[in-house]
């Protein structure tokens, strides 16, 4: 029955040693219909490089044009005050005071008018620290006052805080505030020095106000310690003073250094210094005077001598 079911025109049945077995046969690859799509190729690295330093120079480019035009703009703001000043003439403005009050401002100060753009900040700060230096003496009567009000021995504590409010409060302004402000207007080396000079002392005023020794008119630590045992308020009191002199000596340090930096990139020595002092004694008129007088009585005195010796 099988060999009805055979197909007689099929090739005879050979047995093929290299015949794979049935159920092992392998279809063909064929190949896949979907479109080819490219890979977008990586940007390269020396390029990608040199677009960030362009950019980078571009915008530092930018930056360098916009502080250029803000100090052409300020030097121009500056130019046309100075012309209606030299118009109109520089008249003193501090300290701001009542125009019916029987004495005027003594001094002239505008910073952005003397003071360059640069140095600006720091003579602000400066101006503040005064400020803040004039204020805590200020608070200082009051607490020395508090602690004579509970112990009656501390009048002289009393009588020294004013003291030093009315002595401190104007020599401060006037030693080293304005030497500072004259220094960073006209870039004077000389006033530089005076500054420095005067500063020290101020700082050692400072520490000293800090440390708040007794019968010395300051409300210290030794102090608002010995208040704080007697009434705990006034003690108080005393402490948050003794923290605002203390404030007062670490700002202090802190700007004689930026100040003293600042001073050595404006170009000022102590050769400069002499200079000017020099050049500002002879052109001094009441040195001139002096030394006209001087000169004239030395001439007349040796020629009376000269006509004397003559005669004998």
């Amino acid at each position: 029955m099988s060999d009805f079911d055979s197909n007689p025109f099929a090739d005879p049945d050979l047995n093929n040693p290299f015949k794979p077995p049935p159920g092992t046969v392998k279809m063909p690859n064929v190949p896949s219909t979907q479109p080819a799509i490219m890979k977008p190729t990586e940007e390269h690295p020396a390029y990608t490089q040199i677009a960030k330093e362009h950019a980078l120079a571009q915008a530092e480019l930018l930056k360098r044009q916009e502080e250029l035009e803000r100090k052409a703009a300020e030097l121009d703001r500056r130019e046309r005050e100075m012309q209606n000043l030299s118009q109109h003439g520089r008249k003193n403005n501090w300290p701001p005071l009542p125009g019916n009050f029987p004495v005027g401002p003594c001094f002239y100060q505008d910073f952005s008018v003397d003071i360059p753009v640069e140095f600006q900040k720091t003579v602000k700060i400066m101006y503040y620290l005064w400020m803040f230096h004039a204020v805590t003496l200020f608070l200082n009567i009051f607490g020395c006052l508090a602690w004579f009000c509970v112990d009656p021995t501390r009048g002289v504590d009393f009588g020294l805080s004013i003291l030093w409010f009315l002595l401190f409060t104007p020599c401060s302004f006037v030693c080293w505030y304005r030497p500072l402000y004259g220094a960073f207007r006209s870039d004077s080396s000389f006033r530089f020095f005076v500054f420095f000079f005067v500063y020290i002392c101020q700082f050692a005023v400072h520490v000293l106000q800090a440390a708040g020794f007794h019968n010395w008119g300051n409300c210290g630590w030794i102090s608002s310690l010995t208040g704080l045992n007697q009434s705990i308020p006034v003690g108080i009191m005393m402490i948050i003073i003794a923290a605002l002199f203390t404030a007062s000596a670490v700002i202090s340090l802190v700007m004689f250094k930026k100040v003293h930096g600042l001073y050595r990139t404006t170009g000022a020595s102590f050769e400069k210094a002499q200079q000017e002092f020099a050049t500002g004694v002879m052109s001094n008129k009441t040195v001139q005077t002096a030394a006209a007088n001087a000169a004239s009585s030395a001439a007349t005195s040796a020629a009376q001598n000269a006509f004397k010796g003559n005669q004998m």
